[in-house]
């Protein structure tokens, strides 16, 4: 009929949509290629976890602002890992839930570990299916807090939003996860074996985290997490252990 396309007619693009495509096609392929040799290093690190210099970045990784992505700095992600690396023994698991930062800087520090320094055992709790390149990777979805299997020692936690629903799921995933604690004799064995929680989130969240996780004994730290390209928010780090940190005052307790 007259005034209707034939529905042979090719469809033609644009030169700007097809410039677009080509851009979309090189970018993917050249991230694909990227993610290749990172699994290839990541494979070769696990053979032989003591290899010298040979580190893994979140450089690889790039931020999903879209998704509640924001690494934290190197510096940061260290000083979080160290504080759960410290005096934990072989037969423990310690979670990091949302943060892969630190995660990659826990797997970086125990490669550059003596052989004589335990190793406990790690998992990632992660929407992220990139990260599924680590065999320690297990996908997350925080809106259904209790699918998933075993029992952790110690947790890092980083909720990916700031309000109450991914707060709360994220808590019920600690408590899900979280090994009974034990009863010990002396302050030595109560810092070594207790259950170690450390939570970073917004300032605003202070007051519902600290509910939340009341039976954990958290608190609030003076230690100021950053960002590695910063952050509009004013970030807590949350504890409930003598990390070497400071207490912030905390009204109403």
């Amino acid at each position: 009929m007259a005034g209707y396309e034939s529905d042979d007619e090719e469809l033609t693009l644009s030169s700007t949509t097809l410039a677009a495509l080509q851009e979309f096609y090189v970018e993917r392929q050249s991230r694909e290629e990227e993610f290749a040799t990172l699994k290839a290093r990541v494979e070769a690190l696990s053979a032989a976890a003591s290899a010298e210099g040979q580190k893994l970045s979140m450089e690889a990784f790039g931020e999903d602002w879209n998704k509640s992505q924001f690494w934290y700095s190197e510096e940061t992600a260290r000083f979080l890992a160290n504080k759960l690396l410290e005096g934990a023994t072989e037969d423990m698991t310690i979670a990091v839930v949302s943060a892969p930062s630190v995660f990659v800087a826990m797997r970086n520090m125990l490669n550059e570990a003596p052989p004589e320094q335990p190793r406990p055992k790690l998992i990632l709790l992660e929407h992220d299916n990139r990260f599924a390149i680590f065999p320690e990777f297990v996908y997350y979805d925080y809106a259904q807090p209790l699918k998933l299997p075993g029992t952790c020692d110690r947790f890092v936690v980083d909720p990916p939003f700031l309000n109450h629903d991914c707060q709360t799921k994220t808590a019920l995933t600690v408590g899900w996860l979280a090994r009974p604690p034990t009863t010990t004799t002396t302050t030595t064995e109560k810092q070594t074996q207790q259950r170690r929680l450390i939570l970073c989130t917004g300032e605003r969240m202070r007051t519902l985290v600290l509910r939340l996780y009341k039976s954990f004994g958290l608190r609030t730290t003076d230690y100021e997490p950053a960002h590695a390209r910063g952050l509009s928010n004013e970030f807590y780090c949350y504890a409930n252990f003598d990390g070497g940190w400071g207490w912030r005052q905390e009204d109403g307790e």
